[in-house]
């Protein structure tokens, strides 16, 4: 397993080994004891799954505040995305700033998304399923979101007019959130 450490402090990429043959492949996407090795010590007790039937669907940018903060290891199935990710640490010093990554099927990363984090992804092909673990369970009371076209954040994103959620067409710019990381 290689694990690279991103710019964003605690965000990290995780590319498993792949064993492939004219069958097909095999390989670990979870390891708890190898995750430890490269500092990934979380307990991660629920595992979501999501299906995008078409591209162009994005998702995001969500976070749950504390003290039900959700750290994410995000994973694709089937299809790809362009996934985000958002420093919404007051005190980091790169609050504010984010990064994006291509994940796939194909290239079988997956991308640690710690707590004081917003996530999005944007879906690059038709019926994109991702799957991503969580070391805190879903609370309604402390689920937040920031606006993914929030101009001061300039995300590139490969879309200008994505398929949202209701929910995700309201959230506010980063300077009017409720963060309290």
């Amino acid at each position: 397993m290689k694990v690279t450490s991103l710019t964003l402090e605690g965000a990290k990429l995780v590319e498993p080994v792949v064993h492939g043959d004219h069958r097909g492949f095999f390989m670990e996407s979870y390891n708890e004891k190898l995750m430890h090795e490269h500092g990934i010590m979380h307990n991660f007790i629920q595992d979501n799954h999501s299906l995008s039937a078409e591209p162009g669907v994005l998702r995001g940018m969500h976070y749950q505040l504390n003290p039900k903060a959700q750290t994410k290891l995000i994973r694709v199935i089937s299809g790809s995305i362009y996934d985000v990710i958002l420093d919404i640490r007051k005190d980091s010093p790169t609050f504010g700033q984010w990064q994006g990554f291509i994940l796939s099927d194909a290239n079988k990363r997956q991308l640690l998304v710690p707590q004081g984090f917003a996530h999005g992804f944007c879906t690059l092909a038709a019926n994109t399923q991702v799957i991503y673990k969580v070391d805190e369970y879903y609370s309604p009371e402390h689920d937040r979101g920031i606006a993914w076209d929030d101009p001061s954040l300039n995300i590139d994103w490969p879309v200008s007019s994505p398929v949202l959620s209701d929910k995700d067409t309201r959230h506010p710019l980063l300077k009017d959130a409720e963060l309290n990381f």
